[in-house]
C-alpha cells in the first residue's frame, strides 16, 4: 500500500503537472484552475505562496498553491488553497492527502486551512433554470431539482465533515472565497466532440442570438488588445462599478495579474475591447488553463448600450476559445437566487441566456488547526461584514 505525503515541489514541477492534468482530452476528474497556477501566487503577493506536490509514494498524484494570510497582529496565518488542491477528489486516499496537508501548514504556522475542492456536485441546464425562475415557490437555484447530481461529491462532503471541516460562510473581505455556484458554457457535446460556432448560436435563446446579431449589423469591432490596452478597460471597469455599486480594483492589479500569468505561458491572460465608432462600449479579460477558459472580468460604459457590445465582446470570447480547443467556457460565479426580486437575477438571466448549465461544485471548506485562533479569526470576520 502507498505511503501518502505533502511536500514543496518547484513552480516547474507543480506547472507541468497541470498542463498533464488539464490538457485537451485529459480524463482528469475536476477543473484545473488558474487560481491553482503557481502565477497566481505571484498575482496576490499580499499573501505567501508555495508550491505543494501529493504524492503516493515517489508519484506525484496532485498538486496545491497554498497562500498564507496573516492574522493581523498575530503571527499565525490562514492557509487558503483557491479552488484547490488539484487533486483526484474520487481517490481512495483523499482522506490522507488531507490530513498531509493539514500537517504541513501547520508546520508553518497556520491556524486555519480552506479548500475549495473543484468538484461538480450538481448541474441545472438552462431550461431548468428558466423553470426555477418562473416558479413562484423556487427562490434558490437549490431548491430545484438538478439535471445531474454526482454522488462522488456528496461522498466527498461526507469525509470532509467526518475530518472536522465544516463549510465556509462564505464571509467577504479578508478571506472572500470563490463562488460555489457558477455559470459555464460547454464547447464540446456529449461524446466530447468540439461544437461548432453555428452549435453555439443555435443554443442561445433568441434574445442573445439577436443581440450578437444587432451588434454586428451596428458596426462594433472586438478586438485584442495588450497590457497597454488594460488601461482602457480599466476606465469601463470603473464606470461599471459605479453603475453596478461595487468596490473596484485598481489598475495595478489587473496589471500584476497580467505580467505573473503571462510570464508564466504566453497568451494565458487577455484583454478584449469592444468599439463602435471608435468609441470603447465594453471590454472584458479572459483566462485560460488548457481546456477550461474563463471570463473574468467585464466592464461596459454607460453610452451605446443600444448596440450591444457586451454580447459582441462575449461572442468573441466563445468563438477564440474554440479555435484554442477549450473544452469549457466559464462564465464564473453566480448567486443562487432566483426569485423575481432578487437583484442578482438579471445577471443568471443574462448568462442562461447562452444556452449552457449553471453548476454547484462542493464547495470551499474550513479546518481549524488552532481552534482558538480560528474562532477569533470567524469573529473577526463576522465584525467586518456588518
Amino acid at each position: 500500500m502507498a505511503v501518502t505525503s505533502v511536500r514543496r515541489i518547484t513552480p516547474a514541477e507543480h506547472l507541468a503537472f497541470l498542463e498533464k492534468a488539464a490538457a485537451p482530452g485529459s480524463d482528469f476528474p475536476a477543473t484545473v484552475s488558474f487560481l491553482q497556477t503557481p502565477a497566481w501566487g505571484r498575482a496576490k503577493p499580499e499573501w505567501r505562496s508555495e508550491s505543494l506536490g501529493f504524492f503516493d509514494g515517489s508519484s506525484l498524484v496532485g498538486v496545491g498553491l497554498v497562500l498564507y494570510r496573516q492574522l493581523p497582529k498575530v503571527k499565525r496565518y490562514l492557509a487558503y488553497l483557491p479552488e484547490g488542491p488539484v487533486l483526484d477528489w474520487t481517490s481512495a486516499h483523499v482522506g490522507d492527502h488531507l490530513r498531509d496537508l493539514a500537517a504541513h501548514v501547520k508546520a508553518q504556522g497556520a491556524f486555519g486551512l480552506r479548500i475549495g475542492p473543484t468538484l461538480v456536485h450538481r448541474r441545472w441546464k438552462a431550461d431548468t433554470i428558466k423553470a426555477a425562475i418562473a416558479d413562484d415557490a423556487i427562490t434558490q437555484l437549490s431548491q430545484a431539482t438538478p439535471d445531474a447530481a454526482d454522488p462522488r461529491a456528496t461522498r466527498l462532503e461526507t469525509l470532509l465533515k467526518a475530518g472536522g471541516w465544516h463549510p465556509t460562510g462564505g464571509a467577504e473581505g479578508f478571506a472572500a472565497g470563490q463562488p460555489k455556484f457558477n455559470f459555464r458554457l460547454p464547447l464540446t457535446n456529449e461524446s466530447g466532440e468540439q461544437l461548432s460556432e453555428d452549435a453555439l448560436l443555435k443554443g442561445m435563446n433568441q434574445l442573445w442570438r439577436r443581440n450578437i446579431k444587432k451588434a454586428d449589423k451596428s458596426g462594433v469591432e472586438v478586438s485584442r488588445g495588450s497590457r497597454d490596452d488594460l488601461a482602457a478597460f480599466h476606465a469601463a471597469y470603473l464606470e461599471t462599478a459605479e453603475r453596478d455599486r461595487f468596490t473596484p480594483r485598481p489598475l495595478g492589479y489587473f496589471e500584476t495579474m497580467w505580467d505573473a500569468l503571462n510570464d508564466e505561458l504566453d497568451d494565458r491572460m487577455r484583454v478584449y475591447l469592444a468599439h463602435h465608432e471608435g468609441d470603447l462600449v465594453a471590454a472584458t479579460t479572459w483566462i485560460r488553463v488548457g481546456r477550461h477558459a474563463w471570463y473574468s472580468y467585464g466592464a461596459s460604459t454607460n453610452a451605446k448600450r443600444e448596440v450591444r457590445g457586451s454580447n459582441a465582446v462575449q461572442w468573441q470570447m466563445m468563438r477564440d476559445s474554440l479555435e484554442a480547443g477549450a473544452e469549457v467556457y466559464d462564465l464564473r460565479g453566480i448567486v443562487e437566487g432566483v426569485g423575481v426580486d432578487d437583484p442578482e437575477l438579471g445577471l443568471i438571466q443574462f448568462k442562461v441566456g447562452t444556452g449552457g448549465e449553471a453548476v454547484s461544485y462542493v464547495g470551499e471548506w474550513d479546518l481549524p488547526i488552532n481552534k482558538l485562533l480560528h474562532k477569533a479569526f470567524e469573529t473577526y470576520l463576522a465584525r467586518r461584514s456588518r
